[in-house]
């Protein structure tokens, strides 16, 4: 990515934080983009070194403003679009801001796409597209299905990308992560949900079912699929899984982390964090063979291996985590 002009959208969050980082380190001319707001946060980019940081451009503003979007894309090579609304329990308490962001929003970055004509759109899925499986490990093609508000606004996301490919020819390709997971990662999450209860002290782990199942990916390897999908030759007009083929259930993801840890607790079922009936994804496991053989990519980090990074993370930064029952 040296020398190369590019565009993040959801700059701010976790994915996006960590690979504005590596187009950094990698000599991109990195403009980031993250939602406008009155304390001009920059949310998780605050973890870049000090230096790094200084050479990022950083813009707030709104996804849904198309005339700024193409304004902010004008001069770009690459366009990584990872801005969203992504929280799944807030979708079923207010679709209409999804529709707006995940939909409006994606549609602005390729109308821009489609008016400029030389940018590659790296745009981002969701595994939650797939609904509960049908078969596994999925492939691309397997059915899409909107088990949530959320799922059903990333599957309109996906199908206006090919539709843009299609009727103009805009140059996009679709990445479509599994589970991601690392430093940096929102507390509401699983991962640090079950890190936060363990460091506070908690006996009983508590979750939502923790009998389906996720394949977990750590953020580095995530971050390495988006700029293959970059970079690559031949992927434009494609939709390729990011993920590790290996599924855990949550129930033993927590109990892998609490054995990391070093922590004695058992895990307990939480009704109030349950997903509304029928909305639960039972598995999702990937096969990214069809992204391993178009670019090469495969995931480098072991799921202990992450935990145990992730862990390291959140010990040195435990203001992110709930400071209910905190133990210091």
């Amino acid at each position: 990515m040296r020398g190369k002009r590019v565009l993040v959208t959801g700059a701010g969050g976790f994915i996006g934080s960590h690979l504005v980082e590596a187009l950094a380190i990698q000599g991109a001319s990195v403009r980031a983009l993250l939602h406008y707001n009155a304390e001009a946060s920059i949310g998780n980019l605050r973890f870049l070194p000090p230096d790094l940081l200084a050479g990022i451009r950083i813009v707030h503003g709104d996804l849904n403003d198309g005339g700024f979007i193409e304004q902010l894309m004008k001069d770009c090579d690459t366009v990584f679009h990872l801005g969203a609304l992504i929280a799944i329990p807030y979708s079923y308490s207010a679709p209409r801001s999804y529709v707006a962001t995940n939909i409006g929003g994606t549609l602005n970055i390729l109308e821009a796409a489609r008016a400029l004509g030389h940018v590659r759109v790296v745009h981002t899925s969701t595994s939650e597209v797939y609904g509960s499986a049908r078969f596994v490990p999925i492939g691309e093609t397997h059915v899409l299905q909107a088990q949530s508000p959320y799922a059903a606004t990333k599957i309109a996301a996906d199908k206006l990308v090919e539709a843009y490919v299609n009727s103009f020819g805009v140059k996009a390709v679709v990445v479509r992560p599994f589970n991601t997971f690392g430093p940096r990662q929102s507390a509401r999450a699983v991962i640090p949900t079950v890190i936060g209860q363990a460091l506070g002290g908690a006996t009983a782990i508590r979750l939502g079912a923790t009998a389906p199942v996720r394949d977990l990916t750590f953020v580095s390897d995530t971050v390495a699929g988006f700029i293959a999908a970059a970079t690559a030759d031949g992927v434009e007009g494609g939709c390729f899984n990011l993920g590790t083929g290996e599924g855990i259930a949550i129930g033993d993801l927590a109990a892998l982390i609490l054995r990391v840890l070093g922590v004695e607790a058992t895990v307990e079922t939480d009704a109030q964090r349950l997903r509304p009936e029928a909305s639960e994804v039972d598995r999702l496991i990937s096969s990214h063979d069809a992204f391993t053989r178009a670019t090469g990519w495969t995931p480098q980090v072991g799921l202990e291996e992450g935990i145990g990074r992730t862990i390291a993370f959140f010990r040195e930064h435990r203001d992110l985590l709930p400071r209910s029952g905190y133990v210091v």
